[in-house]
């Protein structure tokens, strides 16, 4: 497959993140830039006082020393200051390539991966993730409609299982969990449900009617992200 076992193409580098968080974890930002479903460039959409884009860096930058931010090969140039931004290694896989680009480049053996339309990202509840069981390979959380692979910690033992499921054309990350060479810790919202009872760190932004929804709900919110 194109791109798999070359050079991450480096676009962009700010000045050093400086987040005051976990030191040995990258912060991993998937920004991809498709938006089918919302017809427009949804990383550029305000909800409350700052886009989808800023927010999801803003909470990163706070937690992780070190965030990249990964942008589809045929994504326009983005600009994030404080963050590494980097092109997808493997064209055309989604997420799932955009993760492996994301794991391969971090400067860590560890990466908490979110995707870029994810407007209420909760500090306590990313800390909790990377905590929940460091020497996994993946920790990934569980709703009732199934499990949340873009709000998850992966460590760099699973790039070689990315890769072969990129080249074969299984690109929904969740399907990692059934990878029996790989350490794989399951969270339940019994576990996470004083700091995040609504589940609201998993909500994503794809259509005007998510769109609407989010700014309804960040009207409640404090004016800062």
């Amino acid at each position: 497959m194109k791109g798999v076992g070359q050079p991450t193409p480096f676009v962009f580098c700010a000045q050093t993140c400086s987040g005051e968080g976990d030191v040995n974890v990258t912060g991993v930002v998937l920004a991809g830039g498709k938006s089918r479903r919302m017809g427009e460039d949804k990383r550029f959409l305000a909800v409350g006082t700052a886009t989808l884009l800023e927010r999801s860096i803003s909470v990163m930058k706070a937690l992780f020393s070190d965030v990249l931010v990964v942008i589809a090969q045929d994504s326009p140039p983005l600009e994030a200051s404080g963050c590494r931004i980097y092109r997808d290694v493997i064209a055309g896989c989604g997420s799932l390539g955009g993760l492996y680009t994301g794991l391969r480049s971090a400067t860590h053996d560890r990466v908490f991966v979110v995707a870029c339309d994810m407007p209420f990202l909760n500090r306590a509840m990313i800390k909790f993730f990377v905590e929940r069981d460091p020497s996994a390979d993946v920790t990934m959380g569980r709703l009732l409609d199934g499990l949340q692979p873009l709000h998850a910690v992966y460590g760099k033992r699973a790039l070689p299982v990315l890769e072969r499921m990129a080249k074969t054309g299984r690109l929904r990350i969740q399907d990692i969990v059934s990878e029996p060479a790989l350490r794989i810790t399951i969270v339940d919202p019994a576990e996470w449900s004083q700091l995040d009872p609504a589940n609201r760190s998993f909500h994503n932004v794809n259509t005007p009617a998510d769109l609407d929804a989010a700014r309804v709900a960040a009207r409640c919110e404090p004016a800062s992200p």
